[in-house]
């Protein structure tokens, strides 16, 4: 059964990417604890990441990597946090997320009420650093797709 996430992948459902490569992509999420917080999703639909293949997870990590560095400039962040849940939707997904201290890293801080032009706004913020760290090839040309 198709998740949520293959849903917005398939573009039944708008996502706002800022990555997309064969093996994985990187939205926004709807519910940010801080402004450029993204969900790095496997396009492979994989339950949990103990369930990943190694080389999945080596891909994964290395483009949350990528992203959490973008993050630090772009949200003048001293640190990215990286967190892996996988409570809310049955596919394996890594939170990345501009972060400041450990005491906000928790999902009671999540926002469920940020307005759509907000979210667009971060979510350029971080395509636009990334295309500075030289990773445009991976950036989609536009916010809503998954395609290069």
């Amino acid at each position: 059964m198709a998740t949520l996430f293959t849903r917005i992948l398939a573009g039944e459902i708008p996502g706002r990417f800022v990555w997309a490569d064969d093996e994985v992509v990187a939205f926004a999420t709807i519910a940010p604890i801080t402004d450029g917080h993204v969900l790095v999703v496997p396009r492979a639909e994989v339950d949990a990441f103990t369930a990943a293949p190694d080389a999945l997870l080596a891909r994964l990590t290395a483009v949350a990597a990528r992203i959490g560095r973008a993050q630090e400039r772009a949200f003048g962040a001293p640190r990215a946090a990286l967190l892996v849940a996988g409570f809310e939707v049955p596919h394996l997904h890594l939170h990345v997320l501009p972060a400041w201290d450990e005491s906000s890293l928790t999902f009671a801080n999540a926002r469920q009420d940020v307005p759509a032009p907000e979210l667009d706004a971060a979510a350029e913020r971080l395509r636009t650093a990334l295309r500075e760290d030289g990773h445009g090839a991976h950036v989609p040309a536009a916010l809503g797709s998954p395609a290069l």
